[in-house]
């Protein structure tokens, strides 16, 4: 039965097992743990009136990618049903069955899913623009702080970085999703810009 949150033991179970997955893991070249995104993605989700099933697909939206030797797009379905391994889906970049080792090339990954993303149905895409929102407010945030040499962490720069978030913004749009979350992620677009841009 649902709390007066609207959560039920579903979400508690999806807790565990993204601190399971990702409890001893840090963000890329960062001291900042994993699961502060991931909390994150899940906090701006549920204030964008997001209900559980997108939540709990907000933990574990990258279980797919990161952790692929430990759980499956199956193993997510089974466990929580195929609303939230779609949801978990469309946030994932790497390719369908994807099981571990190297991730295909970064560019060519990207490409694959801004083309995913045009396309999918916009009920699936909250918590995939929440994550891209909580990315680029971290990326903002350590820019300013670390200046030029912060791009070295990442396997593309800044051009290519600055790319990839104005694209994804318009695929989202091209998909049909709209409301404050890609408002926000378009805000966000437009400051990367003027920041890059700056001397």
């Amino acid at each position: 039965m649902p709390e007066k949150n609207g959560l039920t033991p579903r979400f508690r179970t999806a807790l565990e097992l993204a601190i399971q997955l990702h409890g001893y893991d840090a963000r890329k070249a960062s001291p900042v743990p994993v699961l502060a995104h991931l909390l994150g993605v899940c906090s701006l989700v549920q204030h964008d009136g997001g209900d559980e099933d997108e939540a709990i697909a907000a933990l574990l939206h990258d279980a797919l990618e990161d952790k692929p030797e430990a759980i499956t797009r199956q193993n997510i379905e089974g466990r929580f049903g195929p609303r939230v391994a779609a949801i978990v889906s469309t946030a994932t970049d790497t390719p369908a069955g994807f099981a571990g080792g190297p991730k295909p090339p970064w560019r060519a990954r990207k490409e694959a899913y801004l083309c995913h993303a045009r396309t999918a149905a916009p009920e699936l895409l909250r918590v995939a623009v929440a994550d891209k929102v909580d990315n680029l407010r971290a990326i903002l945030a350590d820019y300013r702080r670390f200046g030029e040499p912060f791009w070295a962490r990442f396997n593309a720069g800044k051009e290519d970085q600055l790319w990839y978030y104005r694209s994804v913004a318009d695929a989202y749009c091209s998909a049909g999703f709209r409301g404050p979350l890609l408002d926000e992620l378009v805000r966000l677009v437009r400051e990367f810009e003027a920041v890059a841009a700056a001397p």
